[in-house]
């Protein structure tokens, strides 16, 4: 046994803020928008910071394919316009000089040309697609790495149709705004520029006056813009309102079944789902707005182009394959600088889901391990919590000045009345929360400074309503202990009298269970946990009323196989129902955060307080 380090000063008790909630409004860098006395940042600015952050996180890492897709991206630039400039030959040597030899010439460049420009387009497609694919699948896990590195409270408060949200649609938010930016850069903007040079050195006048009407469709551009943005937030989060209900739905579906809320849940669902379309439509309708403004000034420009180019060309002897080259070349540069034009729409919309997905990579854990941590060293197995006082948030303490041992090797059972702090004593056990006073030690060994790792590997926990995987019955036992054998697998299920009702199941123990093992009982479900239990084979034991639910035969094979997992290991026993617990070495009571009665179960009832009266409360009759 350690010896146990004497206890630290009685610090100030810190004011608890409250956590922020989830996707509310947070911003890369961790700080909410519009905090107090803060000047909100410009729309622009605020894009740069998240495509920045975006591309040093995310597309920095894969320099060299955008790298190796921007270059065929010049190639199909180039190729359109010499496609765009080849007009010119075609028109002079073709149909005004009429030279044989050349439409032979012509004809097989116009071909290769193209065969060039698809053969490339091909390529950097593909290799977008990828890239796409991998920032996508890079996401998801660095998401899940996260959020699993966060304490209970985080699950509980997080939305999980929201959560959901965040590794579906965020994630692919991410790559879209990615490639809408690699995309445009390399495809729209080179295809652009190769076709205003065309424009340029064919007639530099008629380029001005086609270059005229860019002003006033940025000016529209930029009003659009301003309307997408809410809309394409709301959107996301009517999202995940549907998620939320589909998941309500399936997982509830006896509740809602045995009540009738089936009109309930669907009125919900067509809620949600009405809100999501009327959201895309609007998005679509803003979208939209950039053809009827590209088309208006297009149509001027090219009008104004087609005046003069054809005035010069019929009285002032202009050249008339340099015109053509240069129509050619505004015509072809309409379908970019329409992209371009509807490109700021796109990014805000994938700009939302990308600030929503840092907003939650940015929520750091509330506990994380030191990084002096050590693993933990279990001896006897004592756990102490000296002088605990903890809450959560600004509640109410949940325990206050608790003081708990549980000796190694005995079984400790803990009872009171609801809320009065027991389950709170197993979540700072397993450090799913640190407390804010006080200390919790194991052998002497504060929690604070070992792995977690090692912490939780030292622990095995049975809870009362036993939650098991999807997946088949061996699966979930082996969720114990990972690299365990079919033998040992079989020998937990065996000790945990679970052995004969595995094997009547119609393939033994490959028999698929469902969701939450839903085609099991809750005796069944038990025994499957307590197996999981026993073969972790951790030297301390937490029980959460593991037979509260039970009926009296499958509470004692329960019992029974509990027995037998409890033997030789520091037990913890959370008991609602008094006759489980009396023999249990030590009983403590809590009450109000505190541990008001300890002692045995005979000296408990002959002291007269609270556990007596609660004892004859469940045994009157």
């Amino acid at each position: 046994m350690g010896v146990e380090p004497p206890e630290p000063p009685r610090p100030p008790e810190p004011p608890q803020p409250p956590g922020p909630a989830a996707g509310a409004g947070a911003v890369p860098g961790g700080q909410p928008d519009g905090q107090p006395g803060e000047k909100p940042k410009p729309d622009l600015e605020r894009q740069k910071r998240v495509l920045t952050r975006l591309f040093l996180e995310n597309g920095l890492q894969h320099w060299k394919g955008y790298g190796v897709a921007l270059a065929f991206m010049s190639v199909v630039a180039g190729m359109t316009g010499l496609s765009a400039w080849i007009m010119q030959d075609v028109i002079n040597d073709i149909f005004i000089d009429r030279k044989p030899d050349m439409v032979w010439k012509i004809a097989g460049a116009v071909a290769g040309i193209f065969i060039i420009k698809g053969i490339a387009s091909y390529v950097q497609q593909v290799i977008l697609s990828r890239i796409g694919n991998r920032i996508v699948a890079e996401i998801q896990m660095r998401l899940f790495d996260h959020v699993q590195r966060h304490r209970i409270d985080f699950y509980e408060k997080m939305n999980t149709g929201q959560l959901a949200m965040r590794f579906s649609q965020n994630a692919r938010s991410a790559r879209e705004a990615l490639n809408l930016v690699i995309t445009s850069m390399g495809r729209d903007m080179f295809s652009l520029v190769a076709l205003c040079i065309v424009m340029i050195v064919q007639d530099p006048l008629l380029a001005g006056i086609a270059l005229l009407v860019g002003p006033p469709v940025a000016y529209g551009e930029w009003i659009l813009v301003r309307k997408v943005k809410a809309v394409a937030r709301a959107e996301l989060l009517s999202i995940a309102r549907i998620i939320t209900t589909i998941q309500q739905t399936a997982q509830g579906a006896r509740v809602v079944k045995a009540f009738g809320l089936e009109p309930v849940m669907r009125a919900e669902m067509d809620a949600a789902v009405q809100d999501v379309r009327q959201r895309a439509d609007r998005i679509a309708q803003v979208g939209a707005a950039t053809n009827p403004l590209m088309e208006s000034f297009g149509g001027l420009a090219i009008a104004g182009v087609i005046l003069y180019g054809g005035w010069r060309v019929i009285y002032g002897g202009g050249d008339p394959g340099a015109f053509f080259s240069f129509i050619t070349a505004l015509l072809m540069a309409y379908d970019p600088a329409k992209r371009l034009a509807r490109l700021n729409i796109q990014l805000q919309a994938s700009l939302v889901g990308v600030e929503m997905l840092y907003a939650l990579l940015d929520r750091k854990p509330a506990i994380e391990e030191a990084e002096d941590a050590v693993p933990l060293k279990v001896g006897a197995g004592r756990v102490r919590l000296r002088n605990i006082r903890f809450r959560y948030g600004r509640k109410a303490p949940a325990l206050d000045g608790l003081e708990l041992i549980a000796e190694g090797g005995k079984v400790t059972a803990l009872v009171g009345p609801s809320g009065a702090g027991k389950s709170t004593v197993f979540a700072l056990i397993e450090r799913f929360y640190d407390p804010d006073h006080g200390n919790v030690l194991i052998d002497g060994q504060n929690l604070r400074g070992v792995t977690f790792e090692s912490l939780r590997r030292n622990i095995a926990y049975v809870a009362q309503d036993a939650f098991l995987f999807e997946g088949t019955v061996a699966e979930n036992i082996r969720m114990g202990r990972l690299d365990a054998t079919e033998e040992e697998i079989r020998a937990a299920a065996k000790a945990a009298n679970a052995h004969a009702f595995i094997m009547a199941m119609p393939r033994g123990y490959e028999t698929e269970l469902g969701e939450n093992g839903a085609t099991l009982s809750g005796g069944e479900r038990q025994r499957i946990a307590i197996a999981r239990a026993m073969l972790r084979g951790a030297p301390i034991l937490l029980l959460d009323e593991p037979t509260s639910a039970l009926d009296a035969e499958a509470e004692a094979a329960v019992g029974e196989a509990l027995a037998r997992l409890m033997k030789g290991r520091t037990t913890i026993v959370i008991a609602h129902r008094l006759a489980t617990v009396r023999h249990a070495d030590m009983i403590h009571v809590i009450e109000g955060g505190k541990v008001v009665e300890s002692g045995s179960h005979g000296e408990l009832r002959e002291a007269g307080g609270l556990y007596s009266r609660l004892y004859d409360l469940q045994f009157r009759d």
